[in-house]
């Protein structure tokens, strides 16, 4: 059973959200603000985190970048707070997903397996699965990236958006396949999710974010990544 924190300063919207998704088989841990919510993340590790926006003290988009110090796993904003800022500034410090509400139950419910899907595939268990290019190594078994002698931190979605780019090493992967195959909805043209993601992996990943030269745009296509720049 998936163990689920919700953060969310609604009491009757938290109790009845978290009643929808208990009856769905997952185990529910309910936060009204972020007081002791890092404390209990070490303690505890959920698999998911839900996470509002708008809530006293600390707010979401702060917690966030907090918690990515020590949670490596999805975290999914479920806020009304929707202009287009507030959904970039969202995957910008380390959100998986980004849904507004009003949000009906099972859209939620689907949003959430699609995120713990991504970090615990179903089936047989797979062989351990290993790529190298100079000083950059990414193990899928253990999902850890080593650049040179330095463990890179990636959430969930850069770990695997990494891994699809560097699988297909020296070719083009377009726009629609992140899209359909990470994110879960088909590309629309103007969503920037992928870019945002793009742009954090560069980041971390010490790659030129004016000119890159490690994992290249190919405007109007999708992402290239170049086998042999990582050394």
């Amino acid at each position: 059973m998936a163990k689920v924190f919700l953060v969310e300063d609604d009491e009757r919207l938290s109790q009845l959200t978290a009643e929808f998704l208990r009856n769905q088989q997952l185990d529910v841990v309910q936060f009204a603000d972020g007081t002791d919510l890092l404390q209990q993340v070490r303690k505890q590790q959920p698999d998911i985190i839900l996470l509002d926006v708008m809530l006293p003290g600390e707010d979401g988009f702060m917690l966030c970048r907090s918690l990515r110090q020590s949670f490596n796993g999805p975290i999914l904003f479920l806020t009304a707070r929707d202009t287009n800022y507030d959904q970039v500034l969202g995957l910008e410090l380390g959100a998986d997903d980004y849904v507004i509400k009003p949000v009906e139950p099972r859209v939620l419910l689907a949003r959430i397996h699609a995120l713990l899907r991504r970090v615990k595939p179903t089936g047989s268990p797979q062989p351990a699965s290993k790529l190298k290019f100079g000083s950059l190594r990414i193990d899928s078994a253990s999902r850890q990236v080593m650049l040179g002698e330095e463990p890179i931190q990636l959430t969930s979605h850069e770990f695997d958006l990494l891994w699809m780019l560097a699988e297909n090493a020296s070719q083009l992967v377009d726009r629609e396949q992140i899209y359909r195959d990470l994110i879960g909805r088909e590309y629309d043209g103007l969503d920037r999710s992928a870019d945002v993601r793009i742009s954090r992996l560069r980041k971390k990943l010490r790659d030129n974010q004016q000119n890159p030269q490690r994992i290249k745009t190919i405007w109007g296509k999708g992402f290239f990544f170049v086998a042999d720049a990582w050394d």
